[in-house]
Order: C-alpha cells, then structure tokens, then sequence
C-alpha cells in the first residue's frame, strides 16, 4: 500500500514592526513567498511521517504550525504546534516542525512576518 501526503495550502501571514527603507511585502507577496519554501520540505515530511506510519499503523490527520520570519535573513523561526487546530500524533508534529525550522525566505523583508500553514496527512483509502 502506498502512503499519500497531502498538504493543504492554507497559509496565512502577517507583518508588523514596520521600518523604513526596505521593500515591504505584500501579505499576498507573504503568503505566495512561503508557500514556495515551505513546499521544498514536503518530501523530507513525507518520508518522516512515512517513518511513523511503521509503528503507528493508520496515523493520520493535520498539523497546524505558527511560525515567524525575521527581518535580518528571512529565516523561519519561533515554530510552535497550534494544538487546538492540530489533529495529528505528536511524533507527526515533530516531523513538521524540524523541517520548517530554519528555512529562509529570500529577500528578506523589513518587516516580521507572522504565519500559520497547516499540513494534512492520510493513507489511501483500500
């Protein structure tokens, strides 16, 4: 049986502390802008989640993380599970969560970026 990974793409992003002199980017500019990095992680989730699935037959569910992005190199940091809307195992959310962090979007912005990005996880049906 082959295992599926979907993601949702549900990712919303906010900025605040404003500074003068930089690009700012829009929150749609956010939104497209995290997406892009934060898909490059899907298969490195996927074979993580794949590893749960070995000792937790049928696991599934989603993970919802909140994030930061800062403003001197973009990197993703501050990621926390947001457990009210987070459904999955924590061995799950710990796939997601160490994939994320660290990641970085380029440019930078002058502003921090606040996001929320949930990941939908699900066998196939037999």
């Amino acid at each position: 049986m082959k295992n599926i990974f979907s993601l949702t793409a549900l990712c919303t992003v906010a900025v605040a502390a404003f500074t003068s002199g930089c690009a700012y980017r829009s929150p749609e500019m956010w939104r497209d802008d995290s997406n892009k990095v934060l898909v490059t992680k899907n298969e490195e989730i996927r074979i993580c989640y794949d590893g749960v699935l070995k000792t937790q037959p049928g696991v599934g569910g989603k993970v919802t993380v909140k994030f930061e992005v800062e403003t001197e190199a973009g990197k993703i940091q501050n990621v926390t599970i947001d457990q009210a809307n987070t459904t999955a195992p924590p061995a799950v959310s710990d796939c997601v969560k160490h994939s994320i962090e660290g990641l970085v979007i380029t440019p930078p912005d002058a502003r921090v970026g606040q996001g929320t990005y949930t990941y939908e996880f699900a066998q196939p049906k037999a």
